[in-house]
């Protein structure tokens, strides 16, 4: 199959191109690498191509879909889990076929997410700048112990429940909120309660649900003012989840104690670029950036060496199973 690969870095290029020279006992793909997004504007690219490969950020709406159509594309393929920026509708009516990668490794992104709660936390990254310029002193440096903290879950799927067992680990008492609940976070000795109750109880709260218009802001000002005062507040799902406006607001307060993001309500077009010599028009990502007590990642909780080669391998199998006319189970 011919695959144009949209939104395409170097890393992409490795880790695809070493799946594909891996393939056994299956047809090789035709790989067509475009560090482009997938637009309205650069569809033309898509000439001659049966699939195209798209990530997180590429919007994938209806116009866009039925510009593809036109040019023969029969299959857009998310390298990645979520699915909310594809218009699935649309695609369905115009007999496009919409493949993801449902997993790849939870254990990356509950990795990150607790590399954000421990550097909020003991304040490694202020104390790392601290050290380089010889001041060595310790006043507001002050953490707490993870040992005893409750911990709220918005999310108890693969990466939620990843997440529950580092947790447990630390000695944390855990609380839960899902629709289904987890038998393996059940054993954990995770408790299930309704979201209010979570937010009301929880020292830090860690969202990992995917983003539906249901959970689109789950946390919103009424929200935020349930948590405990001083609460630390991590989401590495879908930057929608949280209202920004809102969040910022409890930082001015003091209600939120700590803000850890890897994701952004407003990151297309910002994240995964080299914007150091830009001025960055996003007023509201830069009033975050000036809180001592926020720490932003750039989308990169899945970004290990065995997701990357995770994300490769499916999203190929995906494309040999669809090419082959065969039931392919990440079909959305």
């Amino acid at each position: 199959m011919r695959i144009g690969f949209f939104s395409a870095k170097p890393y992409d290029k490795t880790s695809f191109i070493s799946a594909n020279a891996a393939l056994e006992g299956l047809p090789k793909h035709e790989l067509i690498f475009f560090e482009a997004a997938l637009t309205a504007q650069t569809c033309g690219l898509a000439d001659d191509i049966e699939a195209v490969c798209v990530f997180v950020n590429d919007q994938i709406d209806a116009h866009l879909l039925r510009c593809l159509a036109g040019r023969g594309v029969k299959v857009v393929a998310l390298r990645c889990a979520g699915f909310n920026n594809v218009d699935l509708a649309a695609a369905r009516a115009l007999g496009i076929s919409v493949v993801r990668v449902p997993a790849y490794s939870p254990y990356a992104v509950a990795e990150h997410t607790l590399a954000l709660i421990l550097t909020l936390n003991r304040h490694t990254h202020r104390a790392y700048n601290r050290v380089r310029e010889g001041n060595f002193a310790l006043n507001g440096l002050l953490g707490f112990d993870l040992n005893g903290k409750t911990v709220g879950i918005m999310g108890t799927g693969r990466i939620g429940a990843v997440f529950a067992r580092i947790m447990h680990g630390f000695g944390c008492v855990l609380l839960a909120c899902d629709q289904i609940e987890n038998s393996e976070c059940i054993q954990l000795g995770v408790r299930y309660v309704d979201q209010d109750t979570l937010l009301q109880q929880s020292d830090i709260i860690s969202l990992h649900c995917p983003l539906t218009p249901q959970t689109h802001h789950v946390i919103n000002a009424s929200k935020i003012a349930l948590m405990k005062r001083g609460v630390m507040l991590i989401n590495t799902g879908r930057g929608a989840l949280i209202d920004t406006g809102a969040v910022i607001a409890g930082l001015k307060s003091g209600h939120i104690g700590a803000l850890g993001l890897d994701v952004y309500e407003q990151e297309e077009g910002l994240f995964f670029e080299d914007h150091s010599s830009d001025i960055i028009q996003d007023d509201v990502l830069e009033r975050l950036l000036t809180f001592p007590n926020v720490l932003i990642t750039a989308h990169q909780g899945f970004f290990t060496r065995e997701a990357m080669t995770a994300i490769a391998e499916t999203t190929l199998s995906n494309l040999s199973q669809i090419e082959q006319n065969l039931a392919c189970p990440n079909a959305l």
